[in-house]
């Protein structure tokens, strides 16, 4: 009897996965990996989203108001990105906790429901002395007690156990995880935070960032989270930049904070702004990463056409997916960065929204499709 002996050739192609084409955390839900993609494509568009800390939840004279912003107050939309921050539910005080929690679920859902997307700093207390996250008169050196095998990392650990309760309730009606931007550390090449520059090492500071990063994904099972990288404006080259960057692999969104090269003091330099923009959003596209003018602004809005003359021709010269001014405060007289109905500022602004290239709330449609 013949015996066919058949030799079966299986050839298995392997595509490599670029860096650029996940996010840091490759159990990311379905829907984090939409927003990201969205936020993508709205980057390579050319459009930027617009957006303001703490928007929905004050205005210069007023606190708590349903569905209002000073924003919408002006240009009749909210913005499209709304800042919030993890500080009050890293807390060793459970009252504070509890309303601090109740009051980014309820903003992150409800800015989720209307089509807008919610971006996280963190303003840590000190956890050596759980004073003030500035470094301030008597400060107490922390970075290297809360790392792994330091006298503070288990209080550090329940730190991160406080943002993943919290993170774990963005959930919307049918208990799917609503996606956040996280942008932990921010600032960090200055000197007035206690985990900036001259506090901690460079190694240091790097192996803060990955084990947070580690700590949150692979331990505490954060899947909703977009993470975000951004120093101040201390640099001017991209190496300058990059020094302190804790890894490709721990960074999807490039980021700068400069309020500095706007100041109102005649020593503004908005030239030197859009230079460093750009240097942010040429190291994001060669990389394929997420770009964004994550904090600016000028505060009390002096020059009346600042928006249109001076922020909107920097930000059509890059690619970045959202710009964000800081807050207006309720309690502080000049400290506001969005004009409110009456202002000098209000027209010049609401033209600004008016843009091809500024996206509102109202604007954005599917962001998480």
């Amino acid at each position: 009897m013949m015996r066919y002996i058949f030799f079966f050739l299986f050839v298995f192609i392997i595509v490599p996965v670029k860096a650029s084409d996940t996010l840091v955390d490759r159990q990311a839900t379905e829907r984090t990996k939409n927003l990201y993609q969205n936020l993508k494509d709205i980057q390579k568009s050319g459009k930027v989203l617009f957006g303001h800390q703490e928007a929905t939840s004050y205005g210069r004279t007023w606190v708590g108001d349903k569905n209002r912003s000073d924003v919408k107050d002006v240009t009749g939309s909210h913005p499209a990105v709304i800042g919030l921050d993890f500080a009050n539910v890293t807390t060793s005080d459970s009252e504070r906790f509890e309303k601090a929690k109740h009051e980014l679920i309820t903003s992150v859902v409800d800015t989720y429901n209307r089509g807008g997307v919610s971006t996280f700093a963190w303003h840590a207390s000190n956890l050596a002395n759980d004073g003030s996250f500035y470094w301030e008169k008597d400060p107490i050196k922390v970075v290297p007690d809360i790392l792994p095998g330091g006298k503070l990392h288990d209080k550090y650990k329940k730190y991160l156990q406080s943002i993943a309760d919290v993170a774990s309730a963005f959930k919307d009606k049918e208990g799917v995880l609503i996606p956040v931007i996280f942008r932990p550390f921010h600032e960090y090449d200055g000197d007035w935070f206690w985990w900036g520059k001259g506090y901690c090492t460079k190694d240091e500071f790097i192996a803060l960032w990955r084990f947070t990063i580690d700590y949150l994904r692979n331990d505490l099972g954060v899947h909703n989270f977009i993470y975000a990288f951004s120093p101040d404006c201390k640099f001017t080259t991209q190496e300058e930049f990059l020094e302190y960057y804790p890894g490709y692999e721990y960074v999807d969104m490039l980021g700068m904070d400069n309020y500095w090269d706007f100041r109102p003091d005649g020593g503004n330099n908005p030239q030197l702004a859009a230079k460093k923009l750009k240097i942010v959003s040429d190291i994001a596209e060669s990389k394929g990463k997420l770009a964004a003018f994550t904090e600016t602004g000028l505060e009390g809005i002096p020059q009346s056409d600042w928006f249109t003359a001076t922020l909107l021709p920097i930000l059509q010269k890059v690619k970045v997916c959202y710009v964000l001014v800081w807050r207006n405060a309720s309690d502080m007289e000049h400290h506001y960065y969005a004009p409110t109905v009456g202002h000098p500022a209000a027209n010049d602004f609401k033209v600004f929204t008016q843009s091809e290239t500024i996206l509102m709330e109202n604007d954005v449609t599917d962001i998480y499709n």
